[in-house]
């Protein structure tokens, strides 16, 4: 197969920033009184390339998949859980699908590789459950590479099909997958050249000797693949086939000038990796929050980003991208209803 991944033009334009930010500073406001939100304004004006943004039909992919790694003990969950959750979401049942119900946001879970089948013969496809399954789960990472080649091609692939076919101009980033965290943090340490202590922590809950145990593991694993170096030879051997379908749609989002709202950990690992590949794919990005996973910060540091909330959440699963969905909202209606002063009668500073 031979992936051609979709080109990404730089979304700068002198003219209409300078036209976005006379707006925000002539609104019936005090100058730079609205904080990160008047950034987050600017920036939508920029990706939207209007000075009204209009943020509509706001898609949430859960991607879903599970890890071979995870036999090795670095989850304080079963790898059952991954299919499990999957059906959480699609009964209504996780904190992610309460958010996106309350907040009018489409969600759908897509089956990237998760070891269980949702589908039952001659039965109808299920309602918010999308099937993209490369595999039943990845390889296990400390003996081989997680995915071959053509797998993870095909996952790229398939992402990057699914977010061409979504309505709307907002995508929102979850996942599913018991050793996830686990893949992000190896990616972390390979792409960043950190030690992998800095770059592992709980995950779903570990205590310290789990982490440590973990941590342990994963050296092993960066020992084992000591010469993948590339960002898609990183993500065939260290990543899941989740992270690989989630890569793909957002490239293909960043090419059609969708927003992105970046979740946590495990999708910003994997913007790690799109950034890599396509370095304006993080102008189309708003980091929706600050995860209480311990790297995070160093990956929002290492890409110059600034996240909307910091309240200690390390869920997973898209949900502190729903909790930051309403920022979004408030600073497009900012833009499209809030008067200037000219229009209000009302006099500026001296």
């Amino acid at each position: 197969m031979n992936l051609q991944l979709p080109v990404i033009d730089s979304i700068a334009d002198t003219e209409l920033e300078a036209r976005l930010q006379y707006k925000i500073n002539h609104l019936t406001k005090p100058l730079g009184s609205l904080g990160q939100i008047e950034a987050l304004a600017l920036q939508l004006g920029l990706i939207c390339q209007s000075e009204s943004p209009h943020l509509v039909e706001p898609q949430l992919l859960v991607f879903a998949g599970d890890h071979g790694l995870a036999q090795q003990g670095v989850s304080a969950y079963p790898g059952d859980v991954t299919w499990q959750m999957v059906e959480n979401f699609l009964s209504g049942g996780a904190c992610v699908s309460v958010l996106c119900k309350n907040q009018n946001i489409a969600l759908n879970v897509v089956d990237c590789g998760v070891k269980h089948d949702f589908h039952e013969p001659n039965q109808p496809p299920r309602k918010g459950l999308l099937h993209y399954k490369i595999a039943y789960g990845t390889q296990d990472s400390s003996r081989y590479s997680a995915m071959t080649y053509e797998q993870c091609q095909n996952a790229i692939q398939n992402g990057m099909t699914l977010a061409a076919q979504l309505p709307g101009n907002v995508l929102l980033l979850g996942e599913m997958g018991i050793g996830n965290t686990s893949a992000a943090s190896l990616i972390m340490s390979r792409m960043l050249q950190l030690d992998i202590a800095q770059c592992t922590g709980a995950g779903t809950g570990l205590d310290s000797a789990g982490i440590t145990h973990k941590t342990n593991v994963l050296r092993q694993v960066l020992e084992r693949h000591l010469h993948v170096t590339q960002p898609l030879d990183v993500l065939a051997t260290f990543g899941g086939f989740e992270m690989a379908c989630m890569l793909g749609a957002v490239l293909q989002a960043a090419h059609e000038r969708r927003v992105i709202v970046v979740d946590g950990f495990i999708t910003t690992a994997v913007i790690l990796l799109a950034h890599a590949l396509q370095p304006y794919v993080l102008q189309r990005c708003v980091f929706a929050h600050r995860s209480d996973e311990r790297a995070h910060n160093l990956m929002l540091q290492h890409l110059q980003v600034k996240p909307l909330l910091d309240l200690g959440m390390r869920l997973g699963e898209g949900s502190g991208a729903a909790m930051a969905w309403p920022l979004l909202l408030s600073a497009s209606h900012i833009m499209q209803e809030m008067a200037s002063f000219a229009a209000a009668g009302v006099d500026e500073k001296l």
